[in-house]
């Protein structure tokens, strides 16, 4: 595959190496409070909607000079780590890729949602909402609490950012022997798949009978699926292959519950492995996302 001919997102930030925090600079917090505190609520909501204004319909010079003089950057942008310095200093391959994906992702998701391509879970979810990629090292702090790098690429929505800290592309390669571009690129789908089921309130589903780990299976098939339509609708312009495809099965086979030594189907959170390439390969092969319910398969056998 090819990423040098797609644009990279913005919508990404670099936490730093330990760190729990975003961009530095800006006023400090207990200044801050003051002066939100002085202006009363009236102030505050007034002040509200003027910063909603200047997110939404200022240019991005004056974006970042206000949001920078208040926050120490723009909110959702490219941020400075604030950690031991930043991952992309010594990831810089791997945030370009990162970033590359990322605005793929964007390109293929708005489409999909402005044509509603999507499963009906009785929620209108409007445009697509770009995710944040959060990049970091060792540890970060999340709106979903703390979290380390030991638990790998994941999605918080109660932030609607996604989290990976790059070592682990190597971990990838070197213990999940699943190496390859391609093989990356869809751990990033794969989170953003998981956007996705949160704008659409497929995260809110759960079959009558079903347990919660049968509920996970699902919903992470399903974010599978999801990975698979963007590959089918990116495929032209990354010039996906059959090699790359075959990277991509390979890394669903490899984070499978069973190929990582769980031998009792009843504690599955994620899915077979042949559970986990079918529904990739199903999505990939269709490019519908409607066709990755899994909430209307009604065996869970048939997964």
């Amino acid at each position: 595959m090819r990423t040098d001919n797609q644009r990279r997102s913005d919508n990404f930030e670099d936490r730093g190496r330990g760190s729990g925090g975003g961009g530095g600079g800006g006023l400090p917090a207990a200044a801050l409070f003051s002066i939100l505190r002085r202006i009363g609520i009236r102030g505050v909501l007034i002040v509200g909607v003027v910063l909603a204004g200047v997110y939404f319909f200022a240019p991005p010079s004056i974006k970042q000079m206000i949001f920078g003089a208040l926050l120490g950057g723009v909110p959702g942008q490219t941020q400075s780590a604030t950690g031991e310095g930043s991952v992309c200093d010594t990831e810089a391959q791997a945030c370009d890729f990162s970033r590359a994906i990322l605005g793929s992702t964007e390109d293929v998701w708005r489409a999909q949602f402005q044509q509603g391509r999507l499963p009906n879970y009785g929620v209108n979810p409007g445009a697509y909402r770009d995710p944040t990629l959060v990049v970091f090292s060792g540890a970060v702090a999340t709106g979903c609490g703390n979290a380390s790098s030991d638990v790998g690429p994941f999605y918080c929505p109660a932030d609607t950012n996604l989290y990976i800290d790059p070592s682990f592309y190597q971990v990838m390669q070197d213990r999940l022997r699943a190496p390859g571009d391609f093989a990356q690129a869809y751990v990033i789908a794969h989170e953003v798949g998981h956007h996705v089921q949160n704008l659409i309130g497929a995260t809110q589903r759960q079959l009558p009978g079903e347990n919660q780990n049968q509920t996970s299976v699902r919903v992470e098939l399903q974010a599978d699926c999801f990975a698979g339509v963007w590959g089918h609708t990116a495929r032209a312009d990354l010039a996906i292959d059959e090699a790359d495809l075959r990277e991509a099965l390979n890394a669903a086979h490899a984070i499978g519950d069973d190929a990582l030594g769980h031998s009792d189907e009843r504690q599955f959170t994620h899915g077979s492995s042949a559970q986990r390439m079918r529904w990739f390969r199903r999505g990939f092969d269709s490019g519908d996302a409607r066709q990755c319910d899994t909430f209307a398969v009604s065996n869970y056998g048939q997964l």
